[in-house]
């Protein structure tokens, strides 16, 4: 298995640097081929503009998605982006590790997201999204460091349920370019952790990482779900924290 991942932590010598050092010896003694992209270590360009694209379809007003677009069509990204869509589109298992900020990804993370998951390529016309999304055959999942505890995240947590503070992530990335999500590892609370509880979650992560091919996709709908006026089809029943049943 081709492992892509992609990680985005300021300090070298943080938990998260350790626990993407284990997961990347870990998946190698299992015999998978593994990327990182350490944006911080890159340098990575987080923001969006016209130097994305070596030539352009609207050159008086960017039109960010419209040129994303014609660049999938030809090719014609900017170096760095390219580089990245390459992996991307290599990989069977994407792994976006980071610390949670803000219940998101740190910017320079969702910048790549912005770059790399392009128009024409991750999603586009004719459908493609969702199960027949740009991405679709390959599987991702989220790896995050918190200063939470796992009682903030529960359904009636201080914070509220984990999943639905993921869904921007877990449904509207991952889901909407056609990636199979795994369920997230989460090291809670680090700041909060001694030194046997940190080596506790690199083992955990570990020993996840050993069967990761073998685990299952968190539920999700497809398209045909949906009805023409894209609301749930009433023989579906919800099966994702971000749809319900409006009475």
């Amino acid at each position: 298995m081709k492992v892509l991942i992609v990680f985005a932590h300021p300090e070298p010598k943080s938990f998260g640097r350790a626990l993407l050092d284990r997961s990347v010896q870990t998946l190698r003694d299992c015999g998978h081929q593994v990327v990182v992209s350490d944006l911080y270590a890159m340098g990575f360009n987080p923001v969006a503009g016209v130097s994305d694209f070596t030539e352009r379809r609207f050159p008086d007003a960017l039109q960010y998605d419209r040129e994303q677009k014609l660049a999938s069509q030809r090719h014609s990204f900017a170096a760095d982006i390219q580089a990245e869509i390459d992996k991307l589109l290599a990989c069977d298992l994407l792994i976006l590790q980071f610390p949670l900020w803000w219940f998101s990804v740190p910017a320079i993370m969702k910048g790549w997201i912005d770059r790399v998951f392009a128009n024409g390529t991750a999603y586009g016309a004719g459908g493609m999204r969702f199960d027949n999304g740009g991405l679709k055959g390959r599987k991702a999942m989220l790896v995050f460091t918190t200063g939470c505890f796992p009682a903030m995240m529960e359904p009636d947590g201080l914070l509220g349920q984990r999943d639905v503070i993921l869904w921007h992530l877990q449904y509207g990335t991952f889901g909407y370019s056609g990636l199979q999500v795994l369920q997230p590892f989460v090291g809670w609370a680090i700041q909060y952790t001694d030194a046997a509880q940190r080596r506790e979650y690199l083992d955990q992560y570990a020993a996840r990482l050993r069967n990761i091919e073998c685990e299952a996709p968190m539920a999700t709908h497809a398209l045909a779900d949906f009805t023409p006026e894209w609301r749930l089809r009433a023989d579906v029943e919800p099966c994702t924290a971000g749809h319900r049943r409006v009475v």
